[in-house]
């Protein structure tokens, strides 16, 4: 499958907005999610990268039945970048540190703040989620634009000379339309892309071409009481840009909740009809990085393993060793919602439900598996 952007599944989702939004307070929330650091490294592996948990409940119930020694969710890699202002695609602020900051991840959470806070200034001196969301964009867009012409500049007369060939004349065509979007009618993610071109474009790291999921942080007086005068405008706003995932949401309501401690927490929302956010941030943030995860389950472990929507069972088998996708013979795959009827694995392989696939085999989100692979080791002479 092509897409634009890396094809790894070691890809990770990065919070992006104006200074003073809620971004670090966020990302402080997510680092302090309640996973056994012994069974892995879900805590900050540097000072601005963590990795939180995906809430699963089809993990869950694996590890209820299985009881294994370890629990392995799939994780969600957050990076907290830096405020950028006005100007920053000229150098203002951060200037190039943000834009290799941004350029480092694969998406964006874009934090959009609405809330009111005489003790938090706002950088532009007012709160107007709408313009702040439009310095953001047009900071990305400012940056590839600039990216872009300098190729094309310094390509344009060698290809016209003929240095490199039909090759090198393709890819000056790609980065040509490329910057016509860029000029005419914005973000790349939104264009019609030939396999060439998207090849081209991801040797780019272009910013524009990181899908984005806008968190509108609110008040937490606004967040529980469903008011907002904002909201409406900015789902419009978002929906002419290109229709991406708009969640509302309020850092001081989602810090209330961790104060209160979960089982506080859990009573406090049944019994004010609230919710956290969280989770639903984190799993929008996951599939918008194009993550599906199949499940290994035994006594020993019980893992959900993240591959890219689109792979095949070889590939998925190589992301828990080499060898089994060099080796791979095949897959022996059944359904979640097969083990949840029959309640245990070997109930499923009694009825059947057990399939044996081939290299073919496109994985599907939720799928239990064993991998069978053969690898001969040369001898030594």
């Amino acid at each position: 499958m092509t897409y634009l952007g890396r094809p790894s599944n070691n890809v990770k989702i990065g919070i992006v907005g104006l200074p003073n939004v809620g971004k670090s307070s966020f990302f402080n929330l997510l680092c302090k999610m309640d996973v056994p650091a012994e069974n892995f490294p879900f805590c900050t592996i540097e000072p601005t990268v963590s990795r939180v948990p995906v809430p699963d409940r089809r993990f869950n119930k694996l590890c209820a039945a299985f009881k294994p020694k370890k629990e392995m969710p799939a994780v969600l890699t957050v990076t907290d970048i830096a405020g950028l202002v006005k100007g920053a695609s000229e150098g203002a602020g951060l200037g190039n540190a943000f834009l290799s900051n941004i350029q480092a991840v694969d998406a964006i959470f874009h934090q959009v703040r609405t809330f009111k806070d005489k003790d938090v200034t706002h950088v532009e001196s007012s709160i107007d989620p709408l313009r702040d969301i439009e310095i953001i964009n047009k900071e990305l867009l400012l940056k590839d634009i600039a990216l872009v012409q300098k190729l094309v500049d310094s390509k344009g007369k060698n290809v016209e000379r003929g240095v490199g060939g039909k090759e090198a004349k393709a890819e000056f065509g790609a980065l040509v339309k490329a910057l016509d979007y860029l000029k005419t009618k914005g973000h790349v993610r939104f264009g019609t892309w030939s396999v060439l071109e998207i090849s081209v474009l991801n040797t780019l790291q272009l910013l524009t071409a990181k899908p984005q999921v806008y968190l509108i942080n609110m008040s937490e007086k606004n967040y529980c009481g469903g008011r907002s005068n904002w909201l409406l405008k900015i789902n419009e706003m978002v929906k002419t840009l290109g229709g991406e995932p708009v969640i509302p949401y309020s850092v001081g309501f989602e810090k209330t909740l961790f104060d209160m401690g979960e089982e506080a927490a859990a009573e406090h929302c049944k019994k004010n009809k609230f919710r956290s956010m969280l989770p639903t941030i984190i799993k929008k943030g996951y599939h918008l990085l194009n993550l599906i995860h199949f499940f290994t389950v035994g006594p020993d472990e019980v893992r959900a393993w993240s591959i890219r929507n689109g792979t095949l069972a070889p590939g998925a088998a190589g992301t828990i060793h080499t060898d089994f996708e060099r080796g791979f013979i095949c897959a022996k795959i059944y359904k979640f919602k097969d083990f949840r009827e029959h309640k245990t694995e070997a109930a499923v392989k009694k009825k059947g439900l057990l399939k044996q696939e081939g290299r073919k085999y496109l994985m599907i989100d939720g799928d239990i598996c064993h991998f069978e692979h053969n690898v001969t080791k040369t001898k030594k002479k």
